[in-house]
């Protein structure tokens, strides 16, 4: 007979989706493509809406946060001889790009770490001294950071860093990932030039749809199409802005699930929804914390976060840890997650690292079991 399998893998996935948003997506394949065109215009409202964005047109639709980051850090207006600041922390989706630029010429540097006496073992996210002093020199030109690492579940002090970039006349870009759903964001009034985000995390969505928001003062670089012949009225925008020609073609099904997750989520507490999952955080971690040969990489428990840890066991690989605790039926993350730089800096390229990342409203019941599992599994 088969375990019950327990999913602690929300940093990369929400599951299960909720069954109305199942339910839309089925309703949506057998939707007439009469009915596409206005079934899209409701749902990108909606989601505009939901981020505090008043003008639709600030918010591209997506096939997910990855191309959103693409799109928008190589249609930023750069100018020869500036930089670009990110941190240490970042998934491959916004460092790749950055990458590709450093590649054609243009500066990326690293903002380091705090160092911390209180916790050793992980580091503050960001030197906010050191980011100051940089941006003082007056040669920045873009700050791409995410708002939370995707492994330790760290927030980066994001309202600070946009606050400095502001004092310098400098742009941001903020990979918003692993907080949407979390976090109840007003885009505009949050001041990030350019927000990339996916649906299928803490919104809830399946995979296929993200977003990417752009202030709108913000002028990018890049050659305006559009999918249409113009017709009686339309009028050209003066400013070049990425479009679905750039972005590529939106998943309709899961935006039909989104635009149905969406209302769900505004009914909810984000902050509750918050704090039961960093209890049940800290549940696992204590138990982590008293078991021989385990390391865990996480954020201070004094310090926000979203509910997401990582650790080693001496000894063996995260797959191999990884493997033998979906043997017992506990189903997590394992390896890199896409962040190579985060295990640069945390020395564990080597070796990888579990993640446990509880979801929104998961049972306290299914995080009695994985204790369980994890007791009995590690301990052998």
């Amino acid at each position: 007979m088969k375990l019950r399998e327990l999913y602690l893998n929300h940093a990369g996935t929400s599951w299960p989706k909720p069954v109305a948003v199942m339910e839309a997506v089925q309703e949506y394949m057998n939707l007439s493509p009469g009915e596409w065109p206005e079934r899209f215009e409701a749902a990108h409202v909606a989601t505009a809406r939901f981020f505090g964005i008043d003008q639709p047109d600030q918010l591209l639709l997506t096939p997910g946060c990855t191309s959103a980051l693409a799109v928008g850090i190589s249609d930023f207006p750069l100018v020869r001889g500036k930089r670009i600041l990110t941190s240490s922390w970042e998934h491959h989706a916004l460092f790749r790009p950055l990458h590709k630029l450093a590649e054609r010429g243009v500066r990326v540097e690293r903002v380091p770490p705090e160092a911390r006496r209180e916790s050793p073992d992980l580091a503050g996210p960001m030197d906010l001294e050191w980011l100051e002093n940089e941006l003082s020199k007056g040669d920045v030109a873009l700050i791409a950071v995410t708002a939370a690492c995707n492994v330790t579940g760290q927030l980066l002090p994001c309202q600070e860093v946009i606050a400095l970039a502001k004092q310098f006349g400098v742009s941001t870009c903020l990979d918003a990932a692993q907080v949407v759903g979390w976090q109840r964001l007003d885009l505009p009034k949050l001041g990030a030039d350019i927000v990339a985000f996916g649906g299928h995390k803490g919104l809830q969505a399946p995979w296929g749809i993200g977003g990417l928001y752009l202030a709108d003062d913000l002028s990018m670089s890049c050659t305006s199409a559009v999918c249409e012949l113009p017709t009686a009225g339309m009028t050209a925008n003066p400013r070049s802005r990425p479009g679905y020609c750039d972005a590529g073609s939106v998943d309709q099904l899961a935006l039909a699930g989104l635009h149905t997750a969406l209302p769900i989520l505004a009914q909810r507490d984000p902050a509750a929804d918050v704090r039961r999952a960093r209890a049940q955080i800290r549940r696992l971690r204590a138990l982590l914390e008293s078991m021989e040969g385990v390391r865990i990489y996480a954020s201070a428990e004094s310090e926000p976060a979203i509910p997401t840890l990582a650790f080693h066991l001496r000894g063996k690989t995260s797959t191999q840890t990884a493997v033998e605790l979906r043997r017992r039926g506990l189903l997590l993350g394992s390896g890199l997650h896409c962040a190579p730089l985060v295990h640069e800096t945390l020395g564990t390229q080597d070796t990888g690292l579990v993640r446990l990342s509880v979801g929104i409203g998961q049972a306290d019941e299914e995080i009695d079991s994985a204790v369980e599992i994890l007791r009995d599994t590690l301990t052998r």
